[in-house]
């Protein structure tokens, strides 16, 4: 990868991590899902008056729209707002990576290899780690919240595989559309008006910020640089710089909010990356090494 390509993509996890410490930001005057709906109505518009329709389905730009803006996002809000500091958020949602491997396995019938399987185990040693971790940076319901968020996030990257598109921009944008109305209309059910009505009286130049930050560098330009990169290189190029994203993560929130990082953390950190790469990278790893051996 070329110089510049390269940090051109350590600038997006960079983005992509920080990301979570804006939307605390964001939570201090927005509720969780009046923020990621106004999030998402401005990844919709005006983006998609000038963007064709992507040629695929209209089930899957709706699905998409709904799993990934309520799904993920909705509930990773939520679990922020309980109190689940951003560091953690950013940091549990990579299990992600193997909810769509087990989801990918059932629905494509792909045979899951014994270093995701080892991965995996690595992984939820380090989860369990995170329960030991008594800063206040944790509660039971946030974390349960953000994990649900990486299941919504691995069905959402199952129905962009089944959509079978190479617009993914576009898809981005038009699926964008379909998560604001009932992300406005949950939180009107769980809070009445009073999220409404705190809203105008209420926001503050941080949450503007935040919303902005989400939709522009981190939504609209972190997906299209990164996608624009998959395009040039090869996935196995790309997507390894991935695992940044919970280190810029935590790192964010320690910058931002004084996150404490004690060594329970840093435990439980690197077991859950360990994890990820012997899980996602094993096979390649091995075979990358095996032929060095043998030259």
């Amino acid at each position: 990868m070329k110089l510049h390509h390269l940090l051109l993509a350590v600038l997006i996890t960079a983005v992509w991590g920080v990301n979570f410490s804006v939307i605390k930001l964001g939570l201090h005057s927005v509720d969780p899902f009046i923020l990621a709906g106004i999030r998402f109505t401005l990844c919709a518009i005006p983006a998609m008056l000038f963007i064709k329709k992507p040629n695929v389905p209209w089930r899957y730009l709706i699905g998409y729209g709904l799993v990934f803006g309520i799904g993920l996002w909705g509930l990773v809000n939520l679990g922020i707002k309980t109190g689940l500091s951003a560091g953690i958020a950013s940091l549990l949602l990579q299990f992600s990576a193997f909810f769509t491997l087990f989801s990918g396995s059932w629905v494509f019938k792909e045979r899951l290899s014994r270093y995701q399987i080892a991965g995996f185990a690595f992984s939820c040693a380090g989860l369990l780690s995170i329960f030991f971790i008594t800063d206040g940076s944790v509660t039971l319901s946030g974390l349960l919240l953000v994990l649900m968020g990486a299941i919504a996030w691995s069905i959402a990257n199952i129905i962009i595989k089944k959509a079978d598109t190479k617009q993914v921009f576009a898809f981005l944008v038009w699926s964008s559309a379909f998560s604001p109305v009932p992300l406005f209309l949950l939180d009107g059910w769980v809070n009445g008006t009073s999220g409404y009505s705190s809203l105008f009286s209420h926001i503050d130049a941080r949450a503007v910020i935040s919303i902005l930050f989400q939709v522009y560098p981190n939504t609209l330009f972190g997906y299209w640089i990164w996608n624009s990169l998959l395009k040039q290189y090869p996935v196995s190029t790309v997507a390894p710089l991935s695992l940044l994203v919970p280190v810029f993560g935590i790192l964010g929130s320690t910058v931002i909010f004084g996150e404490n990082i004690p060594p329970m953390k840093i435990v439980a950190l690197f077991l859950i990356l360990i994890g990820l790469v012997l899980g996602l990278y094993g096979q390649r790893l091995k075979r990358y090494f095996f032929e060095r051996r043998i030259e």
